[in-house]
């Protein structure tokens, strides 16, 4: 959840340290630092805030070096504070540590060495692991890149580190586990280190994706090493870069989330782009070719999110008993692996993830395949520990999602799951030649439908006026749309703090309709389809009590406009899309009701994009 970022090269460090800052600040944001070494002087510079705070911090600071590393924190052990800042070092101030992830065995391993007579300032897990380093190399008498792996041994939880000491100043130690860590190869013998790709690809294309329980030691003369903890030599594996620097600017929008609210209709023609063949009526997902016949022979199929993409998962759960007649259970990756879930060989389990490093979702894919089930992964990031761990699966292409508020995410990831219940169906022969041709030619039209829906914003923008200072909220919806209903629900309360709802239109009898009343919005997907009359009911319970009607309708509905406050119409398109289309007013509600409220959209409190603890 954190991010951090180094550079050892010829260039001066701290400028490429601040900007990738900038970058991977979606990671987390309640405090940031930098270590620089210059000859063999290291100065640390950090505070509690934001990137910039750590900017005006550091002000004429002496800044010099050509190694360096950097941090920005999400808060795990101890407040946001300047001292629980990263980086760390240990008693001796020779070496600074950065990390992203947990140390679970920290608390013993901080005894003993207090009793072996260090002393520590924060309240971190992090200093733990700097100051057994350091115990390290003074005991053993090794080097840096060596007392890293033996203290790793030691250490119990996930991690991402990069370790510099001021007595090996052209050397760097890079370790990770169970949280992500990118290496960027450039020019000249330059080395960039990262989170994720984004500080790294306007320097270079070529990077190296390190792999769970390996070691990268990179050395200003030797360039780069890899072994494992077990102290095997490891062959690094370049691969080239996909992203581009443009999809990492805001691209004259004020906020990422308004444009990455903007590029749905690009990233849902992206994500189907090449796996929908119209002419010959063919759906080909090639990245599960290979476990079709598992798809068409399984029981059951399992999908595993948090978050977002298990709402996500939700739509999925319709499309896939829908089209392909599998029953499917969702399920919170987060409870999986703790109520000793039934899973076997005949299983398909499907795990999504925008990052493709979510901590919890990794946890469950390693028990699933422990008991044989095939695990299908779907995520957004080339290179993603989900991408390299599961046995098949499907990229999204949804570009960079910067936004701490998933959006562009869902819908390709809606995107991704509906082509594959449509596969898996028409392969299985659920699906009528007739109906199917119907589904991908509406599928095909989903993007320009898209476009349509965001000409409604400035309407959009009116009512989020109206309700902005509602202290709660519903959101109902039925069948399909029960799914839109929980993400538009955690979406308000994402980014506005506004406490939200989401429920089955027809579970509002058994208890939420007690807190409706002229207060409260109430916002409903009513578009035309199998429950339409059912759901025209619970808006005229709603209106009963007073409540204050936000209907989501089918172009020219004239029943619900009678009994709503307010519509929004979007295309007409079949049940099985209609997620698509309806999720998109509510990301722009919660957008332009956030803006109103003056929250920081981008960078809502207490959260981080890619969750890499659990």
């Amino acid at each position: 959840m954190c991010g951090i970022v180094a550079y050892l090269g010829h260039r001066e460090a701290y400028p490429i340290l601040i900007n990738g800052l900038r970058r991977l600040e979606y990671r987390g944001y309640d405090s940031a630092g930098v270590a620089l070494i210059n000859g063999h002087d290291l100065r640390i510079f950090k505070c509690k805030g934001k990137v910039s705070d750590l900017e005006a911090h550091v002000q004429d600071g002496n800044v010099k070096g050509t190694v360096g590393i950097g941090h920005t924190r999400w808060a795990t052990h101890g407040p946001p504070n300047d001292v629980n800042a990263h980086p760390h070092q240990g008693n001796s101030g020779d070496l600074a540590l950065i990390h992203n992830g947990i140390i679970e065995n920290y608390a013993p391993l901080k005894e003993e060495l207090i009793h072996r007579g260090h002393s520590f300032k924060s309240d971190t897990d992090t200093e733990v692991l700097v100051h057994l380093i350091e115990d390290i190399q003074f005991t053993e008498k090794v080097d840096l890149a060596e007392a890293v792996r033996l203290a790793l041994d030691s250490v119990v939880g996930a991690y991402a580190i990069v370790v510099i000491d001021r007595k090996e100043p052209d050397v760097m130690v890079a370790a990770r586990k169970s949280s992500p860590l990118v290496i960027g190869i450039g020019e000249q013998g330059e080395h960039f280190l990262a989170s994720d790709a984004t500080p790294i690809v306007e320097h270079t294309k070529n990077v190296v994706y390190l792999e769970d329980g390996e070691i990268a030691v990179i050395d200003r003369q030797k360039g780069l090493k890899i072994r494992n903890i077990k102290n095997q030599d490891k062959t690094p594996f370049i691969q080239e870069l996909e992203m581009h620097l443009e999809a990492l600017e805001k691209g004259g929008y004020e906020h990422f989330m308004l444009k990455e609210i903007h590029e749905q209709p690009r990233s849902i023609r992206d994500s189907l782009r090449g796996r929908m063949d119209l002419i010959n009526s063919e759906v080909v997902l090639g990245g599960i070719r290979d476990h079709e016949q598992k798809f068409q022979n399984a029981k059951r199929i399992l999908i595993l999110g948090c978050g977002t993409s298990w709402h996500a998962g939700l739509v999925g759960e319709y499309l896939f008993e829908d089209l392909a007649r599998i029953p499917v259970e969702v399920e919170y990756a987060s409870e999986f692996r703790y109520r000793n879930p039934i899973v076997g060989e005949e299983d398909i389990v499907i795990a999504i993830s925008q990052s493709g490093e979510t901590a919890d979702t990794l946890a469950a894919i390693e028990l699933a395949k422990s008991r044989g089930a095939t695990i299908i992964g779907i995520c957004n990031v080339v290179g993603s520990s989900i991408a390299r761990v599961t046995h098949a699966g499907s990229y999204t292409h949804a570009g960079p999602e910067i936004g701490v508020a998933s959006t562009k995410a869902f819908t390709a990831q809606v995107t991704v799951l509906t082509l594959m219940a449509l596969m898996i169906g028409r392969r299985k022969g659920t699906i009528s030649a007739s109906n199917f041709h119907r589904l991908i030619n509406e599928l095909d039209a989903i993007p320009d439908k898209v476009q349509k829906v965001l000409q409604s914003e400035a309407q959009i923008k009116y009512i989020a006026d109206i309700y902005k200072d509602a202290p709660n909220a519903l959101y109902l919806g039925r069948g399909y749309s029960f799914p839109v209903a929980l993400e538009g629900a955690l979406k308000l309360k994402e980014i506005s703090y506004i406490h939200a709802e989401g429920y089955p239109a027809a579970e509002m009898k058994h208890g939420p309709i007690a807190l409706i009343d002229e207060a409260m919005p109430v916002f409903v997907v009513a578009t035309k389809g199998a429950s339409y009359e059912k759901v025209v009911s619970n808006i005229q319970e709603v209106k009963a009590r007073k409540g204050k009607i936000i209907a989501i309708v089918t172009e020219g509905d004239t029943v619900v406009k009678e009994l709503a406050d307010h519509v929004i119409e979007i295309p007409e398109t079949p049940d099985q899309l209609v997620p698509l289309l309806s999720v998109i007013p509510f990301q722009l509600i919660s957008y332009h009701i956030a803006v109103m409220l003056g929250r920081n959209v981008d960078q809502p409190r207490n959260l981080a994009k890619s969750v890499t603890v659990e």
